[in-house]
């Protein structure tokens, strides 16, 4: 998942005249390295679960560690950018983050779950850090009026790091595991946790040397000189200290809808290769269920590519109907079904959820003005969802089956579908954005 925004028309003055593709190709990596650690995290989440023989609720709190960073951590980072700006802060989230992978390390040799939850938390403080400074970068290497198609086609860069963590996770953690049967207690319990843990540490390791290769890339590379921290500080030129985010429904209502929009993402996502692998849904290996899940993120992935496209022709909010109630449609028809009907319907939810966060963004953001920095802060924070909303799955599956609790983000969806419908609107006391002129 990617934080989008959008530059205004009062925001030129920022901006190049024409889009600075070196610069936009060096951050794009960064899209592509944070989309791939966020979701490693579905074939990690089976791993440990059976290594620790964790209930789906205590395994859902690899994601609330993860995704609750974003809570934590986001106002932080948003002051940390209007402090040393956009370049150092994209090298402080890279080196945090290779402290989080490098942190693998000692959680799988001692077999620690809380020790692996420390890690997710500082990891996950890195991307936090990373995201907050790399979107709005990229509203501004290039013209305001193709900010939105900027950020969708690094965003489906993010999304290919997604595509493949779980297909390169089935292969280094849950193909380099031994299948072996876990012994009832003690020492032999121990040292079996510490040889199924041990599949983690080069793939973590790895990670983290990429992570401080890219700092240093990072570091080194001349980015175009920009006015890059005016417009995202609160109360800018041209802006009123004395105006609140809260009398803008279309953002409070946009951070609801991100916030059950990445609820039921990661909520899916955490749980599908279980899922997948049930006797009574595609009663397969977990291994090959977790590179099944490869196709959920592939389908989010060309989503975006192709709506990038589309949005050019159809108005945004309309285009996220269409996408939610597609969604909730393809989840209800794996509720309520089983065997290959079931896989397949689930998987299709990755083509549907492709657009849905940048253009929830992108349309909550529409003309605050100098509110843009705290309302962004705002939507950010509305990622907590995909801690939360995993930990509720992850209840409902403990109690009614995995099945059952793909209601959950059935419900979510019908929110979104809302917003794209009314909530998106701009109050008449507000000043029209060019997206509401497009419907």
């Amino acid at each position: 998942m990617a934080i989008a925004g959008i530059t205004s028309a009062s925001r030129t003055k920022n901006t190049l005249g024409h889009t600075s593709r070196g610069a936009l190709v060096v951050v794009t990596t960064l899209f592509f390295m944070w989309g791939f650690c966020t979701v490693l995290n579905d074939a990690l989440i089976p791993h440990l679960q059976s290594i620790f023989a964790l209930s789906y609720l205590k395994a859902s709190l690899i994601q609330l560690a993860f995704f609750g960073s974003y809570f934590l951590f986001a106002p932080a980072a948003g002051s940390l950018v209007e402090r040393i700006g956009y370049q150092r802060t994209m090298v402080s989230g890279l080196v945090t983050m290779s402290l989080g992978a490098l942190l693998f390390v000692p959680a799988a040799l001692t077999a620690l779950y809380g020790l692996f939850l420390a890690a997710q938390v500082v990891l996950a403080a890195g991307v936090t850090i990373l995201q907050v400074a790399a979107n709005p970068y990229v509203t501004i290497l290039g013209p305001p009026e193709t900010a939105s198609s900027r950020l969708n086609l690094t965003q489906a860069f993010n999304t290919l790091g997604d595509t493949v963590a779980p297909y390169i996770g089935s292969i280094f953690l849950l193909g380099g595991a031994a299948a072996e049967t876990a012994p009832y207690g003690g020492s032999a319990l121990a040292a079996f946790r510490i040889r199924q843990a041990a599949t983690v540490k080069v793939p973590y390791i790895a990670i983290a040397a990429t992570l401080l290769f890219l700092a240093v890339a990072i570091a080194l590379y001349k980015f175009p000189r920009l006015e890059v921290t005016q417009d995202f500080r609160p109360g800018d030129a041209g802006g009123s200290l004395h105006d609140s985010i809260w009398k803008h429904p279309h953002l409070w209502l946009g951070a609801l809808a991100i916030f059950v929009y990445v609820g039921a993402e990661v909520s899916i996502g955490s749980f599908l290769a279980k899922y997948i692998a049930g006797p009574e849904i595609g009663n397969m290996s977990l291994q090959k269920a977790t590179q099944l899940v490869t196709l959920y993120w592939a389908g989010m992935m060309l989503g975006r590519f192709v709506g990038s496209a589309i949005m050019q022709r159809i108005a945004a909010n309309r285009l996220l109907t269409v996408a939610a109630t597609g969604a909730g449609l393809m989840t209800l028809l794996s509720f309520f079904t089983l065997g290959h009907l079931a896989v397949w319907s689930i998987l299709a939810v990755g083509l549907f959820n492709s657009i849905m966060f940048p253009t929830i963004f992108t349309l909550a953001v529409a003309e605050l003005g100098s509110l843009t920095g705290r309302g962004s802060g705002l939507l950010v924070q509305a990622i907590v969802g995909g801690a939360v909303f995993p930990v509720l799955m992850g209840h409902l599956a403990d109690i009614y089956g995995i099945h059952r609790a793909l209601f959950l983000p059935f419900l979510c969806y019908l929110l979104i579908v809302y917003y794209g419908l009314r909530g998106w609107r701009i109050a008449a006391t507000e000043v029209q954005s060019h997206i509401s002129h497009m419907e």
